[in-house]
Parts: C-alpha cells; structure tokens; sequence
C-alpha cells in the first residue's frame, strides 16, 4: 500500500463527521450460544496420567457426549454460516464484537437474520427431540465413560441455546455527558474523534479488500481461450461480484466518490452479463475480464 494511498483514505475518514455516519449506520452485535456437548472426565484424565507415569494433570481427557447425534452436529454447522452471513452484510468496527451495519442494508439484513433465527429454533427443537433417545445411544458408545450426571434436563438443556441480535445507534461526535472540566472533556472527545476515524477507516477498508477479492478470484476463473482447458467457474464466484456491486453501494456510508464511481464502473461491465454466457462466449470472457482488470486498478488504498 503506498503512503500517499494510505493518507488519502485517513484523510477521508477524518473528514466525515460522527453525526453524519450515525444517521447512515448503526452498530449490531451478533450473539449466539449452543451447548457443546463436552465434559471433562477428572477420573480419565487421571487414569491416562497415571498409565502414562506422567505427573497427575499432564492429561487432559474430554468426552463427546452426544458424539454420533446429527441434530446437535447440524445445529453447529449452521451456526458457522451464519456468522458468515453476518459478516458479510456488515463492516468490521471493533474487536469487541461489534460489526457496522449501513442503514441501507438494514431490511435486507434484518429479513435474513429473522430466517436464519427461525432456522435456528426449527434445529434446537429437532435436537431436543431427540435428546433422550441420543443419551441411551451415547451410553452404548461410551461404556465406562459413560455418565448420567453429565447430562443436563431437557427444560435446561434449552435456555444453553439462544439467538440474539443487538442493534446500537452510534454515539454522536463530542457527546460527553459527564461532569469533568473542560479541558479534559475536550481530550476525550479528540480520543473520541481519533478511535473514530480509525474504526471507520478499517470498515471501509474491508469494503474495498472484499471487492478486491471477489473481482481477483473471477478474472482468474474466466482465463481461459476456446482452445484451452476450461477453468471451473461457479455461479457463487459470479454472484459474489454481484453482491460486491450492491455492497459497494449501501455499504458507502462516507459517500465515496471513488466507491460510487467504481459501482457504477462495474454495474455497467456486469449488465446483461451470466455465468453461462461467460462459458460459453469467448469474446464476452476476454471483455468482461478487461473491465475486471481496469477495476482492479481503480481500487484505492490496500496493502496488496
């Protein structure tokens, strides 16, 4: 990343002022919790030690509970895709958890975590269906191991798993309602002024690397000329660059100019354009795969 690019993307971020990107985004926390399905077995563990002529808490042993039960193993996977949802409709802002969703993407991004809730619910209540019958399993797999303790009651069994989404409305610039002096209010809000500027620079910075991703990873997949080997292109990789051109604009929060201009670059590169057509059209491949380059070029401000 050059330095001038470096500067330039600060400088904008230092120029929007909190009020103005309050009104265009908020803050939401993503929560969610499952029951893991595993317990530590003190008496195993140190058995293995002692067998091992190890010193006593040199093993650690952990028993799967319900290690052969596809509802629980299903209820994992789909946790995994959606935080994945998740991440992709929003922009990065701390590490606390926190993620900046556009107000533009909020009714898209609230139908869809609604679904994937619903979903959710809809797999912990087919889990819990099949609890008890998954424990008289687990106690044939188990053998010794095997404890009843280990197992909670379906009643609490259901309040380990839980779904919640938290939106927070971003603190306006210079808001500090505590009594201090002057002087130190005025610190604040410069410490304030500066965390906000950084956080914002690294939301937008994401915008542009996964716009760089999703058009890198296409241009490499259609590469290739009617007389050569046919490279696997699949319509995630094009819907991907779909989504990128929507993100590129209800994920613009500082008004971009560069961001729009390259939206507009590339809604007018992909009109009309498929993933059939780019199998099976040499010509519309190598133009198709021009404008991606040209748009490359255009993307500001990462340390490629």
């Amino acid at each position: 990343m050059s330095t001038s690019n470096v500067v330039q993307l600060h400088d904008q971020a230092s120029q929007v002022s909190a009020p103005s990107i309050a009104s265009s985004a908020m803050l939401c926390e993503l929560s969610i919790s499952q029951w893991a399905g595993r317990k530590k077995d003190k008496r195993a563990s140190e058995q293995v030690a002692s067998d091992a002529h190890a010193k006593r808490g040199a093993a650690s042993v952990n028993k799967l509970l319900l290690a052969e039960c596809q509802e629980l193993i299903a209820i994992g996977k789909f946790v995994a895709q959606v935080r994945q949802s998740h991440y992709a409709m929003t922009m990065p802002w701390s590490d606390t958890g926190l993620r900046l969703l556009p107000t533009q993407q909020y009714f898209k991004y609230s139908e869809q975590i609604t679904a994937l809730r619903n979903e959710f619910d809809r797999l912990v209540d087919e889990f819990l269906q099949a609890y008890t019958w998954e424990m008289t399993r687990a106690e044939l797999s188990l053998g010794d191991l095997f404890n009843v303790d280990d197992y909670p009651t379906v009643d609490s069994l259901r309040g380990k798993f839980d779904f919640r989404i938290n939106y927070i409305p971003l603190p306006e610039s210079g808001d500090f309602r505590i009594d201090i002096g002057n002087e130190q209010k005025q610190v604040l809000q410069d410490h304030y002024a500066n965390t906000y500027s950084r956080f914002l620079e690294t939301s937008m910075r994401d915008v542009w690397q996964r716009t760089y991703d999703a058009l890198t990873t296409l241009c490499e997949r259609i590469d290739w000329k009617d007389n050569e080997t046919r490279k696997r292109l699949h319509e995630s990789t094009f819907d991907k660059v779909l989504d990128m051109i929507d993100m590129l604009q209800t994920c613009n929060i500082t008004n971009d100019s560069q961001m729009e201009a390259l939206r507009v670059q590339l809604e007018d590169a992909f009109r009309g354009v498929t993933t059939e057509g780019l199998k099976e059209d040499a010509g519309l491949r190598a133009e198709t795969r021009a404008a991606v380059q040209t748009a490359l070029k255009n993307i500001p401000s990462l340390d490629m």
